[in-house]
């Protein structure tokens, strides 16, 4: 079962879905009447109906209500600019998922959980380290946007580009204060078909996603306002990640994702009881919706939120 919701972000009225067991499922009994949840975060350009949708109907069947938006200046939300990628107004959306969760009376507020994909995988850890009402944390194909942002995929990037797009993004905000409109980067550049034969497989595999039939959603590719990139810049995702302890923080890659070395370190640096969860075969976008890496991906995921949240 699904119903759309709104709740309130910094004033901003926030669009989203809530997935809940179907009530005739003899499964939610043991759950107490009250249901556990996690909130499901997008990734970067994403919106809520692409892979948040897909990860939580398989947790609603599992028997967890699983909320899903889009983040503020995105999809169906409120906030102008659109397009704009604010880390931390990314994981204020997230904590006011939370405080929607608590304040429902089908919820219980003590058995709430999150879930990041990609972009928030860094956002929903960043949220999690300060929000100790998020009670359990897991992330799919986790990307520290700061990072990609400092020093490219791969942390191959010259300085150089960081130093001119920081200088580009300040010419921005002084054109905006002079009454320009914000200035919009696609996700994916209109001309990628021309790309595709020398990029990366990530950008391949994005491109194949978000503008094919394969998971294309209209509200998917309004691109990115490019000042973004300042805020993004002095962001980290997992500086103080060890601030999750003691609750339990599960990070699940592809083994052939070229974003696996953020799900790596970041284990790394957070405490216990942690675990990286690797699925043999998968890349980054494969976990996003090929059946074959969803389905153990979410098999790990309802064992671990069922233990943590369920019990």
């Amino acid at each position: 079962m699904k119903a759309d919701v709104t709740f309130a972000s910094n004033n901003l009225a926030l669009a989203g879905i809530l997935f809940t067991p179907d009530p005739s499922d003899s499964r939610d009994d043991h759950f107490g009447g009250r249901l556990p949840a996690v909130v499901i975060s997008h990734p970067g350009g994403g919106v809520k109906e692409q892979s948040p949708s897909i990860y939580a109907e398989r947790l609603a069947a599992a028997g967890f209500a699983a909320l899903v938006f889009d983040a503020a200046h995105q999809g169906e939300s409120e906030g102008e600019p659109r397009g704009l990628e604010n880390p931390f107004q990314r994981a204020e959306d997230i904590k006011s998922a939370v405080s929607y969760l608590t304040a429902r009376d089908d919820i219980d507020p003590d058995r709430i959980g999150a879930l990041g994909i990609c972009a928030s995988g860094g956002y929903v850890p960043y949220a999690a380290q300060t929000d100790h009402r998020i009670r359990s944390i897991a992330t799919v194909s986790a990307t520290d946007m700061g990072s990609v942002i400092r020093e490219g995929l791969g942390r191959t990037q010259d300085p150089a580009i960081l130093k001119a797009m920081l200088d580009r993004a300040g010419e921005l905000r002084t054109a905006e204060a002079r009454g320009a409109a914000p200035q919009l980067e696609a996700w994916i550049p209109d001309n990628a078909e021309e790309l595709l034969e020398t990029a990366t497989t990530q950008f391949r595999e994005t491109y194949d996603f978000y503008r094919t039939p394969r998971g294309h959603h209209p509200r998917a590719i309004q691109g990115w306002v490019l000042r973004s990139v300042d805020l993004l810049a002095q962001y980290d995702s997992y500086a103080l990640i060890r601030l999750i302890s003691p609750r339990p923080l599960l990070m699940i890659a592809g083994s052939e994702a070229e974003t696996a070395y953020f799900s790596r370190e970041a284990i790394e640096s957070a405490a216990e009881p942690k675990e990286l969860f690797v699925i043999d075969g998968a890349t980054h976008i494969d976990l996003y919706d090929r059946d074959e890496y969803v389905t153990p991906a979410v098999a790990r995921l309802t064992e671990f939120f069922g233990k943590h949240l369920a019990g």
